[in-house]
């Protein structure tokens, strides 16, 4: 399928598509590794909230300052 192709689908069906293409990456985690830099930010992330250090937003919140 082309990008072409890809821009004509539907939302319902990319998600459709995307959800396929995740199954099949997640069907064999074994071979799927994170990037070494994830479990750091991870750890970091979780400092910072543990310290108070960063501000908690909820999903409203979060998707509004993603979008602007």
């Amino acid at each position: 399928m082309s990008i072409e192709e890809l821009h004509k689908l539907s939302a319902v069906e990319k998600l459709k598509i995307i959800e396929a293409l995740w199954g099949d990456l997640v069907s064999d985690e074994d071979n799927l590794s994170s990037p070494s830099w994830h479990e750091t930010e991870l750890i970091e992330t979780e400092k910072k909230f543990l310290s108070g250090d960063n501000d908690v937003l909820d999903w409203q919140q979060a998707k509004k300052a993603l979008r602007s």
